[in-house]
């Protein structure tokens, strides 16, 4: 939300203390148990004595006993005293070493504190000081110009023996090495040190002094400004740096974290910035996707505050700052642009009884309309209620089409911000052409219709209830014009059906094939099956992917019987769509805007022939159901527990190796999804005891130039975590991303499904952190071209244990001992890998190490001498499974034995619900005639009658048969002997009844 600003001064201040001194990093070493660093006297000395000179000409003013009475010599009788920083335990100071306590024993302890620590701080915490386990401050510059390397910090006042002892630690460090290493590599450390306040001495004077000092003065300083995500030469922008210790030092200052980090793609989100802090008054300009920029402010705390803009797309978009009018942007971070519908009720306003709002003006509704909003999320007594329309100009798929959301006129302004507003709607003369829009609702500080300020937007809809005079008078005539004129429009508009996927046959086969089809929110039978616009219909889906030529969308919808809905039979039928509900990549431009551009081509003409008028007839011409004869059901693979293989061809091995592996592999898309393996952990053992077997901890997968996708558990932990590109995603606010490449579903706590542009399904289950397992489902077009553990998918079995030269194994004579052979064949390199190693472990295991351990001896077969007891657990647990049976009798877990049959249960399933089914087509009535019977598949039955005064010719009960064809003759009904029949129908009737004799004949 935007505020007045005081006159802008520079971006640097010096706090006022806080009342409380917050804790020192003695203190909190202390608190762990660790003892806290010696006097920096008992330090300094051994330097002066060894480093002599050398040491000493390089110390700052003060560090020394010449002036032992002045200010800066109490640093001799000073206990030691840190600045507040967050203690943990990985050292940063040196890229790629552990760090050791500053009494030299146990491990480090100190790091930048975290975004998270900062918010709970209050403030107390500020990123850009660290304090080593050495006890130095390493602040990081918040600006370009080396006279301004300053950014507010600590509240505390910064002592001169805090100077020296920052110098004191990198002397220190310096003589552990064994060598004498230039200060520019820790950072080109600035004496205008976070929140600064020297006694008489100016901070700008004793940054040229300290610049004069420096080795390598000239040397260009390592900094993440504007490079965010990337590695430099002796440091990293990139999240993996974190764990590692290899962050630039000023990392935490211009790679930004924010929160909340999505919005709706409508803008006016009000976000903070957690890990900067600045003056009130101070300019901000925020720049989303590198083009659209807004206006941001600091709050009376000295946090930095963004508005999300309107966004003509969703997914992952850059987010830059400025605080030089935009001269300049080196602050950066991501914002999540969402899809409209997907934004939680919470963040939107309320149309109450949003069907009178959209029917308004119809026979029988009218009165008033109500609308009510969360008036915390506008922190102002007065708010500006309003009307905001959407259209698209230009011509059809040319390159002038283009999308515009405009504002329309005001309902109210500086209306009480009670959180509840009803009016009584009269037509728009001048606006009743903008015919679907959303109420935007904004602070009273905001100019009137402001683009891109702080609002809470309602759902997108049918602006009835503002339409001109003609509508209300006679709505169902005035819909029926306007579906005409969608008609003769749409014939003039390409034919997107023939590039559009079939539906799945059945329910079964739409909610299994989850790499190319997905939930309908409009229509969710995990929701109670409230499908407003398909009555009769259980559940929908969309196709996940759009058209590629013209970015149009399958819908699906299906009965309580699990039969497909559709529209040659029931209003209620599946309708494709000429926009995509969910858009398509690159967005921007109609008809791929997410959302809008299929409520004006395909759900407002809905309205107009099906809703406002009684001409569904038209609408189906142009929109009818899909069949599912050409639809084939996607191939499925699987590997859990142990770890066990289900390949997609059917073949089944264990293969229990040590490391990292392809998994899955398509050199025609490109497609790599890899596994990493750890070994289980021995259940009533010592503590940390590991069973000679392994199981899946890591799964990470990309196709082409998409983005990385990794799921992984976390150490010991029982946690599991997803990462984007290196970095962990947070599901809290969504749970479907638009990613490069791929869209991303986290069922929270249960699974990770990926789903990529070529229709491949890759899904991820955590099982409470224990083991991960992997379920690929494939469409026909990876026929004979897939490889890895799984194995070609040609329908073959016996060659499924391909190794990479192409060599394949005898299945038939193959025993553990050759599958494991053949599984480590399949170990992937340093080059190909798509993991993240962001731990020393990891870099030491898999990056230094071997990909695949060859010293690791895994046990073949169950152990022979295996407890009674445990016997007979596992008999009754894992009944006839042996995958269940084998995991439980060689860790001893149930757990892990229950988890591995849970796993080949789901599988099973999986595999029956993606079963092929034959479709014989569907079938009209007969004129005059009806139709018992909307089941299609093979083995249904369709019965066909005449009205009265008509006789049935051809077959009265056809049956779909299983090569997909129907049996009997077509139905006709004609008018029985003696009626009459109007001239045209008589000549229709002869050529009709001769060409069905003819083909009796």
């Amino acid at each position: 939300m935007s505020k007045p600003r005081a006159s802008p001064r520079r971006v640097s201040r010096i706090p006022t203390p806080p009342p409380r001194p917050p804790p020192t990093a003695s203190a909190e070493l202390k608190k762990q148990g660790t003892p806290p660093p010696p006097p920096l006297g008992a330090r300094l000395a051994p330097l002066q004595a060894e480093g002599g000179d050398q040491h000493r000409e390089r110390l700052p003013a003060g560090c020394g006993a010449a002036v032992p009475e002045s200010d800066l010599g109490r640093l001799w009788a000073e206990p030691q005293a840190d600045l507040p920083v967050a203690v943990t335990g990985t050292d940063r100071t040196r890229p790629g070493r552990r760090g050791r306590s500053p009494s030299g024993e146990g491990e480090g302890h100190v790091k930048d504190p975290s975004p998270e620590q900062i918010a709970q701080s209050g403030g107390s915490l500020r990123s850009l000081s660290t304090l080593t386990e050495n006890g130095f401050i390493k602040p990081n510059p918040a600006r370009e110009k080396k006279t301004e390397q300053f950014q507010l910090g600590n509240p505390a006042v910064v002592e001169p023996w805090q100077v020296c002892q920052q110098w004191v630690g990198l002397l220190e460090e310096e003589e552990e090495g064994g060598r004498r290493r230039p200060l520019s590599a820790a950072g080109n450390v600035s004496l205008c040190l976070p929140g600064m306040k020297l006694p008489g001495t100016s901070c700008h004077i004793l940054l040229l002094l300290w610049v004069v000092m420096l080795p390598d003065a000239g040397a260009q300083q390592a900094s993440c400004s504007a490079r965010c995500g990337g590695i430099l030469a002796s440091c990293s922008c990139r999240a993996t740096c974190e764990n590692l210790g290899t962050c630039c030092p000023d990392y935490w200052a211009f790679c930004v974290q924010i929160s909340p980090a999505s919005g709706t793609l409508l803008g006016g989100k009000d976000f903070t910035v957690l890990n900067v802090t600045l003056e009130t008054g101070v300019p901000v300009t925020c720049r989303f996707a590198g083009a659209t920029q807004t206006q941001g402010y600091v709050d009376r705390d000295g946090r930095l505050h963004c508005v999300s803009p309107l966004l003509y797309e969703i997914g992952l978009v850059s987010l830059e700052i400025s605080l030089d009018g935009g001269k300049t942007f080196p602050w950066s971070g991501t914002w999540t642009s969402v899809h409209h519908n997907k934004v939680p009720p919470s963040e939107k306003s309320t149309l109450v009884n949003e069907t009178k709002w959209q029917y308004y003006g119809t026979p029988g509704t009218g009165g008033s309309l109500t609308v009510t909003w969360n008036s915390h999320v506008l922190p102002s007594s007065h708010v500006h209620l309003e009307v905001w329309g959407y259209h698209e100009t230009g011509k059809p798929y040319s390159d002038h089409w283009a999308a515009e959301w405009r504002y329309l006129y005001s309902l109210a302004r500086n209306y009480p911000n009670e959180g509840h507003f009803a009016f009584l709607p009269a037509p728009s003369a001048q606006h009743w052409g903008w015919e679907v829009g959303a109420l935007r609702i904004s602070a009273q500080s905001s100019l009137e219709g402001q683009p891109n300020v702080a609002a809470i937007w309602s759902t997108e809809h049918a602006l009835a209830w503002h339409l001109e005079e003609a509508f209300r008078k006679d709505s169902a005539t005035w819909a029926a014009a306007k579906c005409q004129q969608w008609d003769r429009k749409e014939a003039d508009l390409p034919n997107f059906l023939e590039e559009i996927p079939d539906c799945p046959c059945t329910l079964a086969q739409a909610r299994a094939d989850s790499g190319r089809f997905h939930t309908d929110y409009g229509c969710d039978i995990e929701k109670g099956s409230v499908c407003t616009y398909h009555p009769g219909a259980v559940h929908c889906v969309r196709s996940v992917q759009a058209s590629p030529r013209y970015a149009a969308g399958q819908q699906c919808c299906y009965d309580a019987s699990g039969a497909q809905v559709l529209t040659g039979d029931s209003m209620g039928g599946s309708t494709p769509d000429r926009g995509h509900d969910w858009g398509a990549p690159p967005y921007k431009k109609p008809p791929r805007i997410p959302g809008f551009s299929h409520w004006l081509y395909d759900v407002l003409s809905f309205y107009y022939c099906c809703l406002w008028s009684h001409h569904c007839d038209v609408y189906f011409k142009h929109r009818p159901s899909s069949g599912c004869q050409r639809y084939r059901p996607p191939r499925a693979a699987s590997a859990f527990g142990d770890p066990h293989f289900l390949t997609f061809d059917g073949l089944n091995f264990t293969f229990k190796g040590l490391g990292e592996y392809l998994v899955l592999g398509s050199k025609q898309t490109s497609l790599s999804v890899q596994g990493r393996t750890r070994r289980a952990q021995l259940l009533n053992r010592a503590p940390g005891a590991k069973a000679e077997v392994t199981g899946f901890s890591a799964i990470a997968m990309r196709e082409k130039n998409s983005d990385v996708v990794e799921v992984r558990l976390l150490g010991d932990s029982h946690h599991w975590e997803v990462l984007l590109n290196e970095k962990a995603l947070n599901f809290s606010e969504q749970t479907w991303m638009d990613l490069k490449g791929l869209f991303l579903y986290s069922s929270p706590g249960q699974s990770v499904t990926a789903m990529f542009s070529s229709g491949a399904g890759l899904e991820v289950r955590g099982h409470g952190g224990k083991v991960l397992s992997l379920t690929a489902l494939l469409p026909e077009t990876f026929l004979s071209q897939t490889e890895g553990l799984f194995g070609p998918m040609n329908g073959r079995p016996q060659d499924d244990l391909t190794l990479p030269d192409g060599t394949a194994l005898d299945v038939a004579s193959s025993g553990p001992r050759e599958h494991f052979a053949f599984g480590a064949d399949w170990a992937i390199t340093n080059k190909t890998s798509l993991f993240t190693y962001d731990t020393q472990d990891l870099l030491h295991d898999f990056v230094h190490g071997p990909k695949h351990d060859s010293s690791f001896v895994p046990i073949f077969s169950p152990p022979e001498d295996a407890d009674a007891s445990l016997l007979q657990q596992a008999a009754a647990l894992c009944q006839a499974d042996p995958f269940c049976r084998f995991d439980v009798l060689t860790t001893g877990d149930l757990a892990v034995g229950n988890i591995t049959r849970l796993s080949h249960q789901h599988f099973r399933q999986l595999q029956q619900s993606l079963q092929p089914v034959v479709s014989c087509g569907w079938l009209p009535p007969p004129s005059n005639g009806a139709k018992d019977g909307t089941r299609y598949l093979a083995g249904s039955e369709l019965r066909f009658r005449c009205h009265p005064g008509y006789s049935l010719v051809g077959s009265a009960v056809r049956r779909c048969q299983a090569d997909g064809t129907w049996s009997g003759q077509p139905p006709s009904c004609l008018p029985n002997a003696g009626a009459s029949l109007p001239l045209p129908a008589l000549a229709f009737a002869i050529p009709k009844v001769a060409f069905l004799l003819w083909l009796a004949w």
